[in-house]
């Protein structure tokens, strides 16, 4: 390449922006298999990992979480393409995927571990709090998720990762299945669609 060619080049790489750096939601909306499913469907989201955040045990394990007393909540991880998908329209999803209005859980699922949360760190607090108005506004009522600051993710073990798109066969109190399968019972019976629809109407983020 003569000297002049690579003169241009260079000046060219210089000129072009920097692509846009990732960026990580962190939301608990109950059971996390539900967050994580729906927002592997939202364009702009690059990946969404399930765990813990919150409480005071490090490393904490399922089984802990869901009997309480940890202080953590399920949460997802939300890794998401800032120039494709926004902040700002992150939370406007998930606050329309959830019952805000709720702070004893999330449908069928009570307790602690169940309640909803958006922790921000101190960049994304004042877009968070606006989401939060925002919905308390559409809803007419306050609402209860609280906005907390960003705490430690501890993911979940391998088996919850991407429950609902696995096809591995588990034993359930309806028999045996695949994974994906007793999601889709489980969302069902949980009720977690008809009482999102009946809260926010055509506005629903994800029911189905």
């Amino acid at each position: 390449m003569s000297r002049l060619l690579l003169s241009l080049s260079l000046a060219l790489l210089v000129a072009l922006p920097a692509a846009a750096q990732n960026q990580v939601a962190l939301v608990a909306g109950g059971c996390f298999w539900c967050v994580e499913s729906d927002f592997r469907r939202v364009g702009g989201v690059v990946d969404v990992e399930v765990g813990f955040a919150g409480g005071h045990a490090e490393q904490p394990s399922y089984r802990q979480v869901v009997a309480g007393g940890t202080g953590h909540r399920e949460v997802a991880r939300i890794v998401f393409d800032p120039a494709r998908i926004s902040y700002a329209q992150i939370l406007h999803l998930f606050l329309r995927s959830i019952d805000p209005l709720d702070a004893g859980g999330q449908f069928c699922d009570r307790g602690e571990p169940y309640t909803t949360a958006i922790f921000a760190t101190p960049e994304q607090r004042a877009t968070a709090q606006a989401a939060l108005d925002r919905a308390a506004a559409d809803l007419g009522r306050p609402v209860v998720t609280p906005l907390r600051e960003m705490a430690p993710f501890w993911p979940a073990d391998a088996s919850h990762q991407n429950y609902a798109q696995s096809d591995d066969l588990i034993f359930t109190r309806w028999g045996p299945m695949t994974k994906r399968t007793a999601y889709q019972r489980y969302r069902a019976d949980c009720g977690r669609d008809a009482r999102v629809r009946e809260l926010w109407g055509d506005a629903a983020s994800f029911a189905r």
